[in-house]
């Protein structure tokens, strides 16, 4: 189905740039990024929201241990930073 009539971005690219990116991908304007274009109208950002929580399932909310979009700073690290991601392409 297509989701973004603008950029012409169907329901699988969208399924397909979250579970292809290394990154926590969690924002419409990153799902852009990865697919190489941007938000044009904007009618589409909830929908893709949508379909970005339910492609990560129970990460959706909060990543859990040993989940491949987990990004944690080990919790024995109190000097850490916390992790940054990255919004360019994937």
């Amino acid at each position: 189905m297509i989701v973004c009539s603008c950029n012409v971005l169907s329901d699988d690219d969208i399924r397909a740039a979250v579970a292809e990116s290394d990154d926590a991908v969690r924002h419409a304007k990153q799902i852009y990024g990865c697919l190489g274009c941007s938000a044009e109208c904007g009618r589409c950002a909830r929908t893709i929201k949508t379909i970005i929580d339910e492609a990560l399932g129970p990460c959706a909310k909060s990543c859990c241990s040993g989940c491949p979009h987990s990004h944690t700073v080990a919790a024995n690290d109190e000097t850490a930073e916390p992790a940054q991601f990255a919004l360019a392409a994937c």
